[in-house]
């Protein structure tokens, strides 16, 4: 089992703590890991975008003039492709670019994710992140506490007072245990977990 250090809000080492080798250490799979990345990006794509094709675009009815004779090139319609305010060839139509990844895959991804974080030292917990007020100066003071700029912070249940004052740091995301995926661990250069986080994610996915 990984043993990583346990920090305070004030950046201060308290103690040490054992992880669980089923979720965070585990073999990485990356293939799993880029599948996962694909599909989170996938699911965001609105999918809205649209062109028309020469049979929905206006005008064009009849022949510009006729088939030979004149010294121009033979045309059937002044909608075709070719012609300017004409149709797009293949044109983009709405359409849905999400697609299913199994649970199991989703589980080992993000354990493999995990992992990965613990291995390349970029995973730092704290024993617990508390405020008594939304204040972004305090939470930007813990996170130049812990040497921190770009992370993401996952707590184990729903602290409003955690996810407000977060939310105007650019560079900083925060995220439920339940809510956390892939794109997000690896976004951030670190992952920042409370105790609590650590057990609940060791409780769910172990």
């Amino acid at each position: 089992m990984a043993n990583v250090s346990v920090y305070n809000m004030e950046g201060k080492e308290v103690g040490t703590m054992e992880l669980n080798d089923a979720v965070f250490g585990v073999d990485v799979n990356e293939h799993l890991v880029h599948m996962a990345v694909v599909q989170h990006l996938a699911n965001k794509r609105q999918g809205t975008q649209k062109a028309k094709t020469r049979s929905e675009v206006s005008g064009g009815g009849r022949k510009p003039w006729r088939q030979k004779g004149t010294g121009h090139a033979r045309q059937g319609s002044t909608r075709s492709p070719q012609w300017k305010g004409g149709g797009v060839v293949f044109a983009p139509v709405p359409r849905d670019y999400s697609f299913k990844l199994n649970k199991k895959e989703k589980r080992a991804a993000l354990k493999s994710v995990l992992t990965s974080r613990v291995q390349g030292g970029k995973l730092i917990v704290v024993d617990e992140l508390k405020f008594d007020e939304i204040k972004t100066k305090k939470f930007k003071a813990v996170m130049d506490n812990l040497k921190v700029s770009k992370a993401l912070v996952v707590i184990a249940d729903n602290d409003e007072k955690i996810i407000l004052s977060a939310r105007n740091l650019p560079t900083v995301d925060t995220a439920q245990v339940n809510m956390m995926n892939v794109y997000d661990i690896l976004k951030g250069d670190t992952l920042v977990l409370t105790k609590d986080a650590v057990a609940k994610i060791e409780e769910v996915y172990a």
